[in-house]
Order: C-alpha cells, then sequence, then structure tokens
C-alpha cells in the first residue's frame, strides 16, 4: 500500500510539473504573441480574426473559397495602402506594392530570401521536394555556389544554340494543331502547351525526348501539376495534413515527389558514367552543369543533393515560367489586335503584357533583419517583407491595368518602375528568364501566323491558385486555319 501511494504521490507531483512547464510555456508565448503585437500594430493592415492565430483563419477561408491570392493582395493594397501588416501565429509580415522598398529590399544581397516559407519547400509533407536548391537555397555562399555552377548553362551564346531544338518541338505542336483544326475538335489548349514546354526543358536541359504531345499516358505532367498544388497546402496551411480526409492528397503529393526525384537521380547518374566512360553526350545544360561542377574544389554528397534538388527545380520551373507566358488566356486577346497575324515586332511585348495580368506567382519574400522606413511608416527590424506583384495590376502604375494592351512594353514607351517584375529583381531574380522568353517567343510566333483561336462557350479568364497561377477552365479552344489571303489583299 505504501508503495503505491509511492507512486500515486510521484505520479501526482509529475503532472503537476508537466502542467506548470505547459503553463509557462503557454504564458511565454502569449506574451511573445503580444510582443509580436505591440512591436507590428502601427502599421495598417486588416483586424486579426483572433490573438493567437493572428489572421490565419482568414487565409484558411481564401483558400476553402478557391480565392486566388494576388487577388486578394490587391483587394488589401487598394484598401490599407501599399505597406499592410498580416499576422499568422506568432509571425508578422508586411507586405508592399512601393516601387522604392521593392527596390531596396530586392535588389540588395543584405535581404535574404524568407526562411520560414523557402524552407516549407525543403519537402513536401515529409518528402524532400526543392531541398536547398537555386530557389530554396537561403543562405548566400551556398546559393551563390550553385549559381556560379549553373551560370554558364544559360549564357546567351548557349541558349541561341537551342534555338534548333525550340522550332523542332515547336513544330511538333503545330502538327497537332493542325489536326485539330482539320477535324474540328475542341481542344484543351493549357494542356498541349504544357505538354510542349515540359517536352523542351526535358530535351534541351537534360537531353531527354519525352514526347508527351505522342505518349499521353506520362506520370510527369499531373506529378508536376500535384507537387504544385501540394506546395500551395503545403507552406499555406500548416495543419493540412493533420486532417485525415486530406491524406490521400498527402500521400499522392510524397509519391509525385519521389517520381520526379528519381527520374533526376536516374538521368543525372546516366550522364555522369557516360561522361567518365568518354562517350559522345548531347551539349545540353545537364552537361554544362555537370561539368561545371565537377571543376569545383570541393564537390561532397551535399552537391550532389543540391544537383538534383535543382533537377526538380528547373524541371518544373522551366515549364511553369515558359507555360505561363503563353498562358492562352492571353490568346483570345492576342488575336484580337489589329494586326491580324500580329507582327513579329509585337511577340515580346505580348509576352511582357501577359505576364503583367497573369504573372507565375504572387510575388516574392525578404527578410529584414533592420529598422527601415517605408512610404513613411517606420518597419522594426526582424519581419518578413513580401514584395507583391499586384503593383502590375494598380492604376496607379499602369492605365486601364485590366486591359490588355501590350503596347505598354513597346520600345518607346515609358519603362515601369519597379511596379513589374515578373521574374523577380536582382542578384536572386530567376536564373532561366532568357531560357523562357526565348522558348515562348518561337512558340508564340508560329502560334499565331498559322492559327486562329476562339474559346469554347462557357470559357472564362478566371485564374486558378495551384501554387502557380493557371487559367481555371483549361482554355477549351475552337481552332482554325489563319486565312493569310486576308493578310495579303
Amino acid at each position: 500500500f505504501s508503495i503505491a501511494c509511492l507512486i500515486f504521490g510521484c505520479a501526482c507531483h509529475a503532472l503537476w510539473y508537466l502542467f506548470f512547464i505547459v503553463l509557462v510555456a503557454f504564458l511565454g508565448y502569449s506574451l511573445y504573441i503580444k510582443h509580436i503585437h505591440m512591436k507590428y500594430d502601427h502599421i495598417p493592415g486588416p483586424p486579426r480574426n483572433s490573438f493567437f492565430f493572428g489572421h490565419t483563419p482568414t487565409f484558411l477561408r481564401e483558400m476553402k473559397a478557391v480565392i486566388v491570392c494576388i487577388s486578394c493582395y490587391l483587394y488589401r493594397a487598394q484598401t490599407y495602402g501599399p505597406v499592410y501588416r498580416l499576422n499568422g501565429l506568432h509571425h508578422a509580415m508586411i507586405v508592399v506594392s512601393c516601387p522604392e522598398a521593392t527596390k531596396e529590399i530586392l535588389m540588395s544581397p543584405k535581404y535574404p530570401k524568407d526562411k520560414f516559407a523557402y524552407k516549407r519547400l525543403f519537402h513536401l509533407f515529409g518528402q524532400r521536394f526543392l531541398g536547398n536548391g537555386m530557389v530554396t537555397a537561403v543562405n548566400h555562399e551556398q546559393w551563390y555556389k550553385q549559381r556560379r555552377i549553373m551560370d554558364p548553362a544559360f549564357s546567351s551564346l548557349y541558349l541561341r544554340g537551342l534555338m534548333s531544338t525550340f522550332n523542332e518541338r515547336a513544330e511538333r505542336l503545330m502538327d497537332k494543331l493542325a489536326d485539330f483544326a482539320d477535324c474540328k475538335k475542341e481542344t484543351c489548349m493549357l494542356h498541349l502547351v504544357n505538354c510542349v514546354t515540359l517536352d523542351v526543358i526535358a530535351k534541351v536541359a537534360f537531353g531527354v525526348d519525352l514526347d508527351l504531345l505522342k505518349h499521353t499516358d506520362s506520370p510527369f505532367p499531373k506529378a508536376i501539376e500535384v507537387c504544385l498544388e501540394g506546395m500551395m497546402y503545403h507552406v499555406r496551411d500548416a495543419f493540412f495534413q493533420l486532417i485525415p480526409k486530406n491524406w490521400p492528397f498527402v500521400n499522392e503529393v510524397r509519391q509525385a515527389c519521389k517520381l520526379l526525384r528519381d527520374t533526376g537521380y536516374r538521368w543525372i547518374q546516366a550522364r555522369k558514367t557516360a561522361i567518365q566512360h568518354g562517350e559522345e553526350v548531347p551539349k545540353d545544360i545537364l552537361t554544362q552543369i555537370i561539368k561545371s561542377a565537377d571543376k569545383e574544389e570541393s564537390m561532397g554528397k551535399d552537391d550532389e543533393e543540391f544537383m538534383l534538388d535543382n533537377f526538380v527545380t528547373f524541371f518544373i520551373a522551366g515549364q511553369e515560367t515558359t507555360a505561363n507566358q503563353l498562358k492562352p488566356t492571353a490568346v483570345n486577346e492576342i488575336v484580337q489586335l489589329p494586326h491580324n497575324p500580329p507582327l513579329p515586332s509585337i511577340y515580346l511585348q505580348v509576352l511582357k503584357e501577359t505576364l503583367r495580368l497573369y504573372p507565375t506567382a504572387p510575388g516574392t519574400s525578404r527578410e529584414v533583419h533592420e529598422d527601415m522606413v517605408i512610404n513613411g511608416i517606420h518597419i522594426p527590424g526582424g519581419v518578413t517583407c513580401f514584395s507583391s506583384y499586384v503593383t502590375s495590376r494598380m492604376d496607379k502604375f499602369f492605365k486601364d491595368p485590366l486591359t490588355f494592351d501590350p503596347d505598354r512594353f513597346h520600345p518607346d514607351a515609358p519603362k515601369p518602375y519597379y511596379c513589374y517584375y515578373p521574374f523577380s529583381l536582382g542578384p536572386r531574380s530567376c536564373l532561366g528568364q532568357n531560357f523562357a522568353q526565348m522558348e515562348a517567343k518561337v512558340v508564340m510566333a508560329k502560334l499565331l501566323q498559322r492559327f486562329e483561336f476562339n474559346l469554347v462557350p462557357g470559357q472564362s479568364f478566371d485564374i486558378r491558385d495551384v501554387g502557380t497561377l493557371r487559367p481555371k477552365d483549361g482554355v477549351m479552344s475552337h481552332i482554325k486555319h489563319r486565312n493569310h489571303s486576308k493578310v495579303n489583299e
């Protein structure tokens, strides 16, 4: 009996001790949240939903309602001004749509990428995803080493040598579209554009011929879409994987990540083996990356993982960046322009205007460690600053911002001042932007010179947020051969 009493007393003591620890931790966390509120509440912003969760319930409600985040950022910028505050749990984020602040924060290397957001992309639901690749590396030295390895593979001289591949893959798309035009069948332009852009990155970057326009059972397009959607939930909803009804999708995301990384490992190892055996290999981006990496004095296992991280990064970004310039939602607008077909000089303007209206992502974030003043508002250091791409949809920077007008980017037109940056700015800007623009111009020219597009009734210009921004309805279109005789009259 005495032993039982002793055990009971010890258990009670342990429970009280645990309760005390939990209480102290709770009070400490509450005081820290209060400290964050007091530190940043002088900055304008929407009312918080709760003391502990901040605006998180609003974010989750917007996701559940399938509201595109860029629309939310635009509404808040118009309501609360060019600098406003958002809270999520114990984190504070400042959202800016101010050109001067954008210039200062993005152009300077002293503002590192936001650890909280980008480290969420290291893995998706426990499966390594982008790791410490070019996009997600927060440490400057780590990023710079990778950038130095990658730069030769994206030089203008090297990219010009890829034009034959760009043209050949684009011709495959033209043949497919000609078949649809001949049989007068409606087609999903979003799917076709995604296929051709993924075909291009696989061929020119990794020397692999996927031919997705023919092999419609390929798992890669679906895997990329699943990864991107999983990325959105993983970054924006910390509780997503804890809900049982989401577990099937969580497992699907893990399998998709594994498929991409396993594929990358096989392709990289096969290429490295071929190089070591002195075999003739394609002079593509993967060969450039491997040869450049071999020149580094210190290449360890981490560098091998970085290479695989970058495989996944470029495999996905190489498709998404170009595909988002060729958003078929813009095609219907383009064919209504005065020139029929549009003059070649307008293609780059069209691509820029497409990205102005339909940017690939909602923005980019940086850490601000020191106090600064933005638009007359004091911003204490230790906060995340999110530079939103909504500036490209604001009438203070662009007249009639929702009107599709490529002449905004005419060579003689005034240049936008730090309010249009779809590839980001500064040292961490998109490495592949020249690649994407060259490919997009080739495909765009062929599309608009040879075909006319009309949306199937019921299609909309709405976009959906799956990590990147995509046309909501798939852009089902009727395609006709362009009557060039009308142009020559």
